[in-house]
């Protein structure tokens, strides 16, 4: 693709209008026999970054698969996807990811795609099935690289690489740095990092808050710290997933209003979860650091770190949820007597909670979950006229509202949620019945 139409699909089609700096060098590289390392920090704009580059290297079409990028979870998978497939115009961009239907990926190949966006064991599987030829890929980006090394998908990629004989460009995009490139990769003619981990730093942005426990347990501390926030998006992390479980009921039943995600729950949960946290529904988000990143969540005004992160790369990660896109955000620590702290700390402030807030964190939103979605030929608009027609209620007080393959989640006024769950199952929705209920509290 040209440039100029990638610049101007880019701004009709995801409102961009500027291009920043980072995305601005990754437009001016060098497509042939090159390896790009970008390090930049989460919500920094690097997927459209990549993506200038990935769509500026491809060549004319020859009917084979020309560009791969792979990505370690299933959320970042459908984050690239839904930025590359609008402003990749003329061009066929599908996605691979488990827990989605393997059928449905196959019809999608009855066409050979353009470009493949994948996790490495999904990519994997259809290449062992015979379904996906590689030969022809002449652009390999791995998005945070790093992070799936450290998940364990090494042998994966190394297994997806070995079928990329073509490559002209490599692009490997990261907030942080490895000591060395994973040995795996194709060698190419030159290597270059672009490091923008300093220059898109939003730590000038944050606020690094030192909120001190007087008991090694900090649950109370963390109640009072939430009930003293004002209204707002946050995400609180611990290192395991039992501290997890254990901080979530707690917060429950203090009546604040909050989600759950870690590694142990169903990847249909866990996608309820991050939609519910941004449609407002459960505005608290208790997560392990599998929440750090890879994840599309907006408007994130506080990080609260519950346990003190295991390593530095865990809080540049964690941090990297709030002060996105030029925006502000706070960024708590919650300690005790005795603990060590580590040397990267450096406080901005100190703060003891008193547990009250002029304007508190609160939720008078719920989601109601339907059973189908895009491929029963439901859109975003149907959901809307539906609600609006048979429940009685007025588009404005409609709000987010998450279309997938089968499903819609759809955030709706709390009061209004059992009337409308009782009024929308006796009516079809264009000529489809659908079960209609409510997900969380």
């Amino acid at each position: 693709m040209k440039e100029k139409d990638i610049i101007s699909n880019i701004a009709s089609r995801l409102a961009i209008t500027e291009l920043n700096a980072m995305q601005k060098r990754m437009a001016s590289v060098k497509t042939g026999g090159n390896t790009i390392t970008l390090l930049a920090p989460t919500g920094s704009g690097k997927t459209v970054a990549f993506a200038i580059a990935l769509l500026k290297s491809l060549g004319p079409a020859d009917g084979r698969i020309r560009a791969v990028v792979m990505a370690p979870s299933r959320e970042l998978v459908l984050q690239i996807f839904d930025v590359i497939r609008p402003i990749a115009t003329g061009l066929k961009t599908v996605a691979f990811y488990g827990g989605h239907s393997m059928q449905e990926e196959k019809n999608s190949l009855s066409v050979t795609p353009d470009i493949i966006i994948a996790t490495p064991g999904r990519l994997l599987d259809h290449i062992t099935r015979g379904l996906v030829d590689l030969s022809g890929v002449r652009t390999l980006v791995l998005d945070e690289y790093d992070k799936a090394l450290e998940l364990g998908f090494a042998d994966e990629m190394k297994r997806v690489c070995k079928k990329l004989t073509s490559l002209s460009l490599i692009i490997l995009t990261s907030a942080t740095r490895l000591d060395e490139l994973p040995p795996f990769l194709p060698v190419t003619q030159t290597s270059e990092l672009i490091d923008f981990s300093s220059d898109c730093s939003p730590r000038r942005r944050m606020q690094i808050v030192n909120v001190p426990s007087p008991t090694r347990d900090k649950l109370d501390t963390l109640i009072d710290l939430l009930r003293s926030l004002d209204n707002g998006r946050v995400i609180v992390f611990a290192n395991h997933r039992e501290s997890v479980e254990r901080i979530y009921s707690a917060l429950r039943k203090a009546g604040l209003p909050a989600g759950i995600y870690h590694g142990g729950l169903e990847q249909n949960d866990r996608e309820n979860a991050i939609e519910m946290l941004n449609n407002g529904s459960t505005p608290i988000l208790v997560s392990t650091d599998l929440g750090a990143r890879g994840l599309d969540i907006p408007e994130l005004s506080a990080v609260v770190h519950y346990h003190l992160p295991p390593s530095p790369e865990a809080w540049t990660h964690r941090n990297g949820r709030t002060a996105r896109q030029q925006a502000s955000g706070e960024v708590y620590v919650i300690t005790s007597e005795g603990e060590n702290l580590p040397e990267y700390l450096e406080w901005d402030r100190e703060l003891v909670p008193q547990g009250k807030s002029s304007d508190p964190i609160v939720s008078d939103t719920t989601t109601l979950y339907f059973n189908v979605g895009k491929k029963e030929k439901i859109s975003r608009g149907d959901i809307v006229g539906f609600i609006v027609a048979k429940g009685n209620l007025d588009a404005g007080a409609i709000g987010r509202i998450a279309l997938r393959d089968h499903s819609a989640l759809v955030a709706v006024p709390l009061k209004e949620a059992a009337r409308l769950i009782d009024t929308l199952n006796s009516h079809k929705i264009k000529n489809t019945r659908a079960r209609i209920s409510r997900l969380g509290r």
